[in-house]
């Protein structure tokens, strides 16, 4: 599903996904693109500071996500250790606990605020020669694997 650059919308479609859905996992994906071969693995998703325009012009009431939120919440997956355990050839991973405070890190907090922490988020690089959408499709199959299999590690 892909989500509005809009900060409300994109809250109620997370809300929807875990409401309707109810997943065991929700995997989100973002462009990044400052980054030109870098896959980034996030850990947390912050709760304040969102003061930038979204595509409409607008920005969420007091820079907050969730006025009744914490300040930050980490996700169950724990992206240290992934990020320590895998590689894909052609491509840097590295692990981050600071999404920004864009469009990103607000559906981040707020999938993690409504999925209790199982929420993962991923930066990825903008398509080119060297990272093709198929390439990255691979690349990003190979790291949602391991995150399920921490997400089965944590069931039993």
């Amino acid at each position: 599903m892909q989500l509005p650059v809009v900060y409300q919308k994109a809250k109620e479609q997370v809300f929807t996904i875990w409401k309707t859905l109810q997943p065991l996992l929700t995997v989100h994906v973002g462009l990044a693109s400052s980054a030109k071969a870098i896959i980034i693995l996030e850990q947390c998703g912050k709760n304040k500071g969102y003061q930038e325009m979204d595509a409409c012009g607008f920005h969420p009431e007091g820079g907050c996500c969730m006025l009744d939120g914490p300040e930050k919440i980490e996700s169950t997956i724990n992206m240290k250790t992934l990020w320590k355990n895998i590689s894909v050839e052609g491509i840097d991973i590295i692990f981050s606990r600071d999404a920004g405070r864009y469009i990103c890190d607000y559906t981040y907090y707020t999938s993690l605020y409504y999925g209790n922490g199982r929420a993962a988020f991923i930066h990825v690089p903008p398509l080119s020669k060297s990272v093709t959408a198929d390439f990255l499709g691979k690349a990003l199959q190979t790291i949602i694997l391991e995150m399920l299999k921490q997400c089965g590690e944590e069931r039993e």
